[in-house]
């Protein structure tokens, strides 16, 4: 393990082209995350090209929902990290078409972890899958005075 290569990771390249909210990524979901009081909070309504079995989500984009939450999470509490380790809970099968609401959590921060809990609500109330995860922090963002967890903020 001593022999790695050190990865260097662009927080700031291509921000953009993210699968899940990167605006501009032709193929991506297109998801806005907002911080609603240290909560990660979204929302998407799955249609027929993301799922797996007829009528139901596919569990790799419940899987990347629950890990951009997660992220958000860690974003909002002023920290580019990477998901390092994530296990998750898929309660009931998700319906293709049905709106979702999309949380994330922090529930402890270390110097280079971040722990953070995500999931996704039918209706707002039906918890359909849930995950806790481990984050690896990248950096800390350096807080200028104004507001930099504005929700245009994309995570690495």
């Amino acid at each position: 393990m001593g022999n790695w290569p050190k990865i260097s990771i662009d927080v700031e390249k291509e921000r953009d082209k993210c699968f899940v909210c990167g605006q501009n990524n032709p193929i991506g979901l297109k998801i806005s995350f907002r911080n609603e009081g240290g909560v990660a909070r979204a929302e998407f309504t799955p249609g027929k090209l993301y799922q797996g079995w007829s009528g139901v989500l596919h569990g790799g984009i419940t899987m990347a929902l629950l890990d951009e939450a997660v992220s958000y999470a860690a974003l909002f509490a002023g920290v580019n990290a990477i998901t390092a380790k994530m296990e998750v809970r898929i309660r009931r099968p998700i319906p293709i078409g049905e709106p979702l609401s999309i949380t994330g959590t922090v529930t402890k921060q270390t110097g280079k972890l971040v722990i953070t809990e995500g999931a996704i609500f039918l209706k707002d109330v039906i918890l359909v899958a849930e995950a806790t995860a481990k984050q690896f922090v990248v950096r800390a963002r350096v807080k200028n005075g104004s507001d930099d967890k504005k929700s245009d903020q994309k995570p690495a």
